[in-house]
């Protein structure tokens, strides 16, 4: 678009080019908050069934909200253990997911299997065409607003829990991308799991190392360079033990 109203100003169209005030950098304004691990476990055990198995699902899949409450119970193959993506939704409007990556088969942990199948008992529409989280107050044909339960259910018992981070949906995603990497996962493998297009956004925007991780990164190097500190550690371990 810039390009082209700059065009337009070289033959005297128009005077200026508005999209020059556009921000057109793709680097992030606000790097997005990541939950520890041990802030997940402590947010995890303090929700509701429902909200506890829409997170969970969430940052251990790494699905968009828009994917996650586009599924109905037939999506979920409980035997091979595989999550089925075919749709997002977003603003109760169905349409396909975000890219041809994002349709692929989401792998589903035994956990995972049974914390659904648990919410399914509770649910009032387990039916196979029902959606998993399927809005009562719609009488089951819509799923819930994701705002509504971030807003009103989760963000209310991170804060009572004292976790004071900007926790949105995409919170979780990325704390599922974040903790793949620190578990030294492989590029490729986190890509799939995230069902990105190519790595590079992979490694651009999904990932930050965690800071333990980097401090023993950045100790190893250290005791490359320096083998007296390796030493030293080593033999400092021995009088602990």
């Amino acid at each position: 678009m810039s390009a082209i109203f700059q065009h337009a100003m070289r033959y005297e169209w128009i005077d200026r080019n508005p999209i020059q005030l556009v921000r057109q950098s793709a680097k992030r304004e606000r790097i997005p908050d990541v939950l520890e691990l041990t802030e997940l476990q402590l947010l995890l055990s303090k929700l509701a069934v429902r909200e506890r198995t829409l997170a969970l699902l969430d940052a251990a899949t790494g699905l968009r909200v828009s994917e996650l409450l586009a599924l109905r119970w037939r999506d979920i193959d409980f035997e091979t253990l595989e999550l089925n993506v075919t749709r997002s939704i977003w603003h109760q409007v169905v349409g396909d997911c975000k890219t041809e990556a994002s349709a692929k088969p989401v792998p589903m942990d035994e956990y995972m299997a049974e914390d659904l199948q648990r919410w399914r008992r509770q649910s009032p529409y387990p039916m196979p065409d029902d959606w998993v989280f399927a809005s009562p107050s719609m009488g089951g044909k819509q799923p819930y607003w994701p705002d509504n339960l971030m807003k009103r259910y989760i963000k209310p018992v991170a804060r009572k829990a004292g976790i004071h981070k900007n926790i949105g949906w995409h919170t979780f995603r990325h704390s599922f991308g974040t903790l793949l990497k620190a578990n030294g996962e492989d590029v490729k493998t986190v890509q799939e799991l995230l069902r990105h297009a190519n790595s590079r956004i992979t490694l651009d925007v999904y990932t930050q190392a965690v800071n333990s991780h980097k401090r023993a990164a950045q100790s190893k190097v250290v005791r490359m360079m320096v083998p007296d500190v390796g030493q030293k550690a080593s033999e400092k371990d021995l009088k602990t033990a």
